[in-house]
């Protein structure tokens, strides 16, 4: 018999896909009142693996993550969806986005986003969201699914994520021992 144990706490880990690099600080900043200080930053990563926000955000696109420094519930990813749509929307102008933000959660094994799309492999949170297991940790590194997102599966953002992993790793020892 399996016995229920509480989850780990998770690092919430936010993707910003924007047109303009500039204009990156405003939602940033919104970001963080949310959800607290931001504790890494990637470098400005490419983005030119598919062309579908062409039309809504027209190009070329750029991508900048972050990773929070306070520890989050896994529970809580629905309703951080939720908060990173409206300002998603705060930021849209004639029903087009200015900023795409993709919010998820990075743990020692996995890392997870959130999307308001069904599909087989996405499991549903609650809020309308659903949980979509994006990659996975083994062996040292992160590898991809059939599924995941191409540039999730590049290797920059799977290097940054490297990096936000092992601070995750150093902030859950530090928590286990207070």
């Amino acid at each position: 018999m399996s016995r229920p144990q509480p989850p780990e706490p998770a690092k919430l880990v936010i993707g910003l896909l924007l047109k303009e690099r500039g204009s990156v600080s405003a939602p940033a900043r919104m970001l963080s009142d949310a959800f607290g200080p931001i504790d890494t930053v990637s470098p400005w990563l490419p983005f030119d693996y598919t062309d579908y926000y062409a039309a809504e955000m027209d190009g070329p696109l750029f991508r900048r993550m972050f990773a929070f420094n306070r520890l989050i519930a896994q529970s809580d990813l629905a309703h951080i969806k939720r908060c990173t749509n409206d300002i998603e929307k705060k930021y849209s102008r004639n029903g087009k986005r200015d900023v795409n933000i993709d919010p998820g959660y990075l743990m020692r094994e996995r890392f997870v986003l959130a999307t308001g799309k069904n599909y087989s492999h996405r499991i549903y949170i609650g809020k309308g969201i659903y949980a979509d297991l994006t990659l996975i940790y083994r062996k040292g590194g992160f590898h991809a699914l059939e599924w995941t997102y191409p540039d999730y599966a590049d290797t920059y953002v799977q290097d940054f994520l490297q990096r936000v992993r092992k601070r995750n790793v150093m902030q859950l020892k530090r928590k286990t021992r207070l």
